[in-house]
């Protein structure tokens, strides 16, 4: 890159709760970019974390004043962006995930395409690392590289080239877009990303995907909380529904998947033929749940994982669905 793509101040957004396991890697990460200190800001907004995550932030901005914690008693994250991009100086912001590391060129590169590309939002791409050494751990990250467990969402999944998407993870932004159309929705939990690139879009707004812009994203690491966190998903994946978001398929197939078989186990009490579309929807999912394992796997060369990668897809989709199916009776309620 050039070094006229250090002439943009940049605003770093960091919102956070509860991160002590991760914090500190991912400001790490920031300390080691290539682009200019004297060019950066850091915006920690901590959303009122009950472990030692304010602390460990602390302890870098009394080391480093570019660095600075912002208190967010919303706790949410649209909350903590617009408080970030409120008090932001910058004329690029960036929002970083505290979950996330990042390449030593990532901000470089970043704010280079968003000048290059004449984009007014540009993404990398999200590769998911195992938090912990465990199998499970193994098995839930991997379900993030493949088309069986995010769909098409390029994001996750990977492009060749530079790409106009829908929207991105995380993100590069021009700050004026945010006068222009106005901030996050603070009524959405979740989802408050999609939401804003959707009215971005709108408003002629362009959003680049490019594949050597990278972040390494540590998801849950045992089933249980994989599983508690793909409920959340599916409920504010149909929440922002309300405010006139128009989803894709991909967002309603788990729904569809946990419909139809619990809809048919449940009328099957009443009419039993209904037992044999349960039995033929539980064999056609297990069926493609083991071959898109099978090809990951023979793709990473670990045949050792299938049982977990299997359980890992069946507990994203059965997570997802149910909570998509909560999230439509939010709706109506």
């Amino acid at each position: 890159m050039q070094s006229s793509n250090f002439e943009k101040i940049v605003s770093v957004i960091i919102p956070c709760r509860n991160e002590e396991k991760f914090i500190a890697k991912c400001l790490d990460s920031v300390l080691a970019q290539t682009y200019p200190k004297n060019k950066m800001e850091v915006l920690v907004i901590d959303g009122e974390s009950g472990d030692k995550t304010a602390e460990i932030v602390g302890s870098y901005s009394e080391k480093y004043p570019f660095i600075r914690v912002i208190k967010n008693p919303k706790k949410i994250t649209p909350a903590a962006m617009n408080m970030g991009i409120k008090e932001a100086h910058g004329e690029v912001v960036v929002r970083l995930d505290a979950h996330s590391i990042y390449p030593s060129d990532y901000i470089e590169k970043g704010v280079g395409y968003l000048k290059k590309l004449q984009a007014d939002n540009v993404g990398g791409i999200r590769r998911a690392v195992p938090a912990k050494k465990t199998m499970a751990a193994k098995a839930i990250a991997l379900t993030f590289s493949s088309f069986f467990g995010v769909g098409n969402a390029r994001y996750q999944t990977g492009t060749e080239k530079p790409r106009e998407v829908d929207t991105v993870f995380c993100g590069f932004y021009r700050k004026e877009i945010f006068k222009k159309i106005g901030f996050y929705n603070e009524n959405l939990v979740r989802s408050q990303d999609m939401e804003f690139n959707i009215r971005l879009k709108r408003n002629g707004g362009k959003i680049i995907l490019v594949p050597d812009i990278t972040i390494q994203y540590f998801p849950k690491s045992d089933f249980g909380a994989f599983f508690r966190h793909n409920i959340k998903d599916g409920i504010w994946a149909i929440v922002p529904l309300k405010f006139g978001v128009r989803l894709k398929l991909r967002h309603f197939i788990p729904l569809f998947f946990v419909l139809g078989l619990f809809g048919s186990f449940v009328l099957s009490f009443w009419y039993y033929p209904f037992i044999f579309a349960t039995l033929g929807i539980a064999v056609l999912y297990l069926s493609a749940a083991l071959y898109f394992s099978a090809k990951l796997l023979t793709e990473e060369n670990n045949g050792s994982l299938l049982l977990f990668l299997v359980t890992a897809f069946a507990v994203r989709h059965f997570g997802y669905g149910i909570g998509s199916l909560i999230g439509f009776v939010k709706l109506i309620l």
